[in-house]
This record gives C-alpha cells, structure tokens and sequence, in this order.
C-alpha cells in the first residue's frame, strides 16, 4: 500500500509538527511512504494529476466529504492527509473482520465508535468481494455513522460495480447511493508505479540456486 497522492512531510515545520506527522503516518499503517511532491506524473500521464493535487488541498476533508479512487492499476493511489487528526488505513475486509468480531464477544458498539472518530478513514481494497448480509448491514452502520466525517475508499472496481456484491439491493441502494453521490470520484488507469520503486542497478529476473 502506497501513500502517493497526498502525504507530505512539512519542510519548514517545527520539529513537533514534524514529530506529529510521522506518528500519524505510522498509525496508517502505510506498507510504503510516497509523497505528492516525489510522484511522477509523467509516468503515468493518464492519471488525473490536477484532480489530484486539487484534492490535496484537503477542502473536501474540511467540510466532511469523501473520496473515492476506482484503481484499474497499481498507478499509487492512497492519501495520507496532512491533518492534525488521526488518518487510520486498513483493508476494508479487515474492518469487517474486526466488527464481526465484536458481534461474538459483545464490543461491537465499542469497535464501531473507535471507527467513527477519526476525522478520515481510509478503506483499501473495497469490494473486492461479495458481502454477506452482516458484512453490508456492519458496512451500512459505519457509513451512516460516519456520516459527516471524511471516508477514503480505493477499489479496483467502478462504482457502478458494487451494487451486485451486496445480496440486499435495498441495503445496496440505501448505502452506496448516499456514499457514492457525495464523494469525489477519482478514476485512476495507467500502468502501475511499483517498477518505478524498484532499487536501480538490479536485474528483474530472479535467478534460482543451481542443485550439485
């Protein structure tokens, strides 16, 4: 997972600014760090760069709306914005995970309000599968719940692809049309990103050790 579309660290920033962005950075539990100023748009011109560095201004953050970053490639395509609030990042399965957990042990309540405080919440991977029926109404409660306060999702599907992975086409249109009619949709093809990250120098084949 990549932070490529909006992390920043601050140049002139006071050490303690410093300080507080890289603890926001590792509670996103980013995989690989990348900032706006470091990615190379002409690597893949079919990205929407001015969308983009638009969206790194934070104005929609500011007033609670979201983002949406349909991923045809692994072209970056995460946020990490600098913002004095928390920005926890984890696949979205994850989540469902942990909140079904909560069913079974009876912290439900407890896990779902951790999950609504945050100013923004990144979810990585969304739809990448069909939901059960407590999947979507678990995914249901969180968005409504959040409603107000900033969402990121990434997904490899359009928009228009998710209303078949819910079995419930009334929790499917209650849910993604209030999601998807007030976020920023950001459709992002290209080639991917990741051979441009690869230590220089090396070879891209990978030789096996010879048997005697």
């Amino acid at each position: 997972m990549t932070s490529a579309a909006g992390a920043s660290v601050p140049r002139r920033g006071t050490r303690r600014e410093t300080v507080a962005f890289q603890r926001r950075m590792h509670r996103a539990k980013f995989e690989q760090q990348a900032t706006l100023e470091e990615f190379d748009f002409a690597a893949s011109p079919k990205l929407p760069a001015a969308q983009i560095r638009d969206l790194a201004a934070l104005r929609w953050l500011h007033t609670g709306e979201s983002v949406i970053c349909s991923v045809q490639s692994a072209s970056g395509r995460h946020t990490s914005p600098r913002h004095s609030g928390t920005s926890p990042s984890t696949k979205a399965s994850r989540i469902l995970a942990d909140l079904a957990g909560g069913h079974a042990d009876r912290t439900w309540d407890r896990r779902l309000r951790e999950l609504v405080r945050p100013d923004v919440l990144i979810l990585d991977d969304f739809a990448m599968r069909q939901l059960t029926a407590a999947q979507a109404d678990d995914l249901y409660e969180l968005v409504s719940e959040r409603q107000g306060r900033s969402l990121i999702l990434t997904s490899n599907r359009a928009p228009s692809d998710w209303y078949p992975l819910f079995l419930n086409p009334v929790v499917a249109e209650s849910l993604l049309d209030r999601l998807i009619n007030t976020s920023h949709q950001v459709i992002m093809n290209g080639p991917s990103y990741r051979p441009n990250k690869r230590p220089r120098g090396g070879s891209d084949k990978t030789t096996k050790p010879s048997i005697k």
